[in-house]
Parts: structure tokens; sequence; C-alpha cells
């Protein structure tokens, strides 16, 4: 019997360093159990979060669809007064000004008085035209009697050739004078010396250099009143001669300025220069600008967005949508909720913010407009995991 148990506990003895070793299995519920299936593997450009990953939250996604784009950079511009709309008056005539001249910010119309002068100029003018009254008057009953004369033969044709032609030089010297008043918008009736500076067209006075009691002369180098009208305005650009086949005449560009952030204005291509500045390089386009409600004023710095045609479209997409790898740009595309594939794309134009995209994207896609390298960084080490043994 002492035998049998020394048997057996060599047996036991036996069976533990087999185990030990790795020769026998381990009797255990778990040898019973089959090992998990693998993981399948990612395709390749593809990035797969789980429904639950807060890797989610960074990720934000937008419907791709064609649209008007930038043709290019913004160009910098000035709002100025409409050349064509806009007067600058001076006056014709020497002289002190009386009363009190119209304000700024007067709106006027088209022969509005804007001030008066007492001018020894005007006076002059009126005593011309008066004196050259009196001489015809004198000349035509002058003429008159040598006329007369002339049939009853009492003087000689020469005589009155000569008073034909003094009759004709008096009329001539009247038709001057008479000019020259009408020339100054002076009535043939007006002999007090008074000259009313008006208006020319229509606007509001936008600048005013004079003073009431002010003399004033003819040959000032300032204009004494600017009047423009505010509802029309120009803005002036300057175009690279690089970007000069962009622009075209009658085209639509959008104009923000810093007073109205957020806002665009409309404008017109109205005038292409014909002449290239050597010195920059650059062309200076003129736009028609309209401004009913009185909000842009000239000499505003403007920022100019020449946009393309409405039948040429593009995907204008957040730069924070692109990444660049080597020399080509990529994007995310969401594929579902989880699943998100890369796709290479080429960009046309590269904005500040904003990014023209000619290729590689389909309307109606869900693009990734936010968190493109996170999944970048994701897509890496997917890729490495699918690559251990």
């Amino acid at each position: 019997m002492n035998t049998s148990i020394q048997s057996l506990g060599k047996i036991s003895l036996l069976c533990c360093c087999l185990l030990a070793a790795g020769i026998l299995p381990a009797c255990s519920d778990s040898a019973d159990k089959a090992p998990p299936p693998a993981k399948p593997a990612t395709p390749a450009g593809e990035v797969v979060l789980a429904p639950d990953s807060p890797k989610k939250a960074y990720v934000k996604t937008a419907h791709l669809s064609l649209s008007q784009h930038p043709l290019l950079e913004p160009l910098a511009g000035k709002i100025v007064y409409d050349e064509s709309l806009t007067s600058r008056i001076s006056s014709p005539v020497a002289g002190r000004v009386v009363a009190t001249p119209v304000a700024l910010g007067t709106p006027v119309q088209a022969g509005s008085t804007l001030l008066e002068l007492d001018s020894p100029d005007v006076a002059d003018a009126e005593a011309d035209f008066a004196k050259a009254q009196a001489a015809v008057t004198l000349a035509s009953h002058a003429f008159n009697r040598q006329q007369e004369l002339y049939a009853g033969k009492a003087i000689s044709r020469k005589e009155l050739e000569q008073a034909q032609n003094d009759f004709s030089s008096a009329r001539s010297d009247l038709q001057r004078a008479a000019d020259r008043l009408k020339n100054l918008h002076l009535s043939a009736r007006q002999a007090d010396g008074r000259f009313a500076l008006r208006a020319t067209i229509p606007g509001v006075v936008v600048e005013r250099n004079v003073n009431p009691g002010m003399e004033v002369r003819p040959d000032r180098d300032t204009p004494l009143y600017v009047v423009s009208d505010l509802k029309h305005l120009t803005v002036l650009m300057e175009v690279f001669e690089v970007n000069i086949g962009k622009i075209k005449l009658g085209q639509q560009v959008s104009v923000s300025v810093p007073a109205y952030p957020g806002e665009a204005f409309p404008a017109t291509v109205q005038y292409i220069g014909q002449v290239l500045d050597e010195t920059t390089r650059t062309v200076q386009v003129r736009c028609k600008l309209d401004n009913p409600d009185d909000r842009l004023m000239p000499g505003m710095y403007a920022t100019i967005t020449v946009e393309s045609a409405a039948d040429d479209k593009a995907f204008v997409i957040p730069l924070t949508a692109v990444f660049t790898e080597g020399d080509a740009d990529y994007v995310f595309v969401a594929l579902d909720d989880n699943r998100y594939r890369q796709r290479r794309v080429e960009i046309g134009l590269r904005l500040k913010d904003k990014a023209i995209v000619t290729q590689g994207l389909e309307a109606n896609e869900l693009l990734v407009t936010e968190g493109a390298l996170m999944l970048r960084a994701e897509e890496e080490v997917e890729t490495e995991n699918n690559n251990q043994p």
C-alpha cells in the first residue's frame, strides 16, 4: 500500500512538471473558449471612429454645392466721388462775399445760389452793357438821319456808308456786352454789381472753402464749393497686369468696408485704364457704386472681391478642410456617421480663409470642414496597426 501511494505521488509530480513546461494544457474553463475574431482591416485612405468616440466632437461636416467664386485675391481700393456727377465751382469774377454762403451738407439743385459777391467786375460788365445800348441807340438815330439826307441828296454816299458802319459797330459792341452778361448768368436789367455763384448740378455741398466777407478771385487754386451726388460713388482699385485679363467692363464686383464688417455692396466695372503704371505694374480700374442709403462715404478704404460669372461655378470650401502633403492637397469626405475617406483635390485659388476647388469633389458630398488633421493622424495610426503582424 505504501508502494501505491508513492507511485501516485510520483505521477502527480510528473504532471505538475509537464504542465509548468507547457506540454500539458491547463485544466480550466478558458481552454474550452475560442480566441476572439481579428478586427477587419480598414481600407487604405479611410478612417473609422467608434460611435461613442470623443474625437467625433471635433469633426464638423457640410454638404458641398457649386457657387460663384472669387477670380483673384481681394483687391485694395478707395471710394471717391463720381466725377461725372461732381462739380468743383469757382467764381469767374473777383469780389467780396456778402451775406452767408450755403453751409456744408446742404442739398442743392442746379441753379441754386451758393453765395453772393459784391463785384467790381460785374459792375463794369453792367456798365459796358448800358454804354453799348446807348451807343446803339445813338448810332441808329444817326443812320436814320443820314438815310433821309441821302434820299434828299444832301449828303454823299460815302457819308451814308460811314453812318451805317458806325451803327453796325455799335451793335457788335452791344452783342459782346450782352454775351458777357449771359456768361455770368446776369440779367440785362440788373445794375447792382452783385454776382450770384450758382450750383451747376444737383447734389450735396461736400466741400466749402469760403467764409462771409472773404475776398475771392477767379485765379484761386482751390474751388469755393464742391457739389456731388453722393447717391452714386466710384470705387478705384489697382489691378496687377497679370490679372487684368480677368477684369471686364460691366463685370460685377463686391465691395466691403471696415465700417460695416460682414456686409457686401455691389459695384460694376465702369472703366479700365488704358495705361500701365510702370512703377507698380498696375492698371487703374473704376467701378460704379450705388449708395442709396448714404452709408458709404468718399475717402473710405475698401476691399474689392472680383467674382466669377454666373455660369462659372466651383466648390468654395474653408481652408480648415484642406491639409497638404508634399505637393498635393487633400480633404476628408464623410461616408457615413463614423467613416471618413481621404480625397486628393486640385485647388485653383487659395485665399486667406477659403480655397477654390476645381477637381476632386462632387456636389452633395459631405465634406469634413473641421477636424481633418485629427482624422489624418487617426489614419496613420490605423495604417500602422494594419501593417503589424
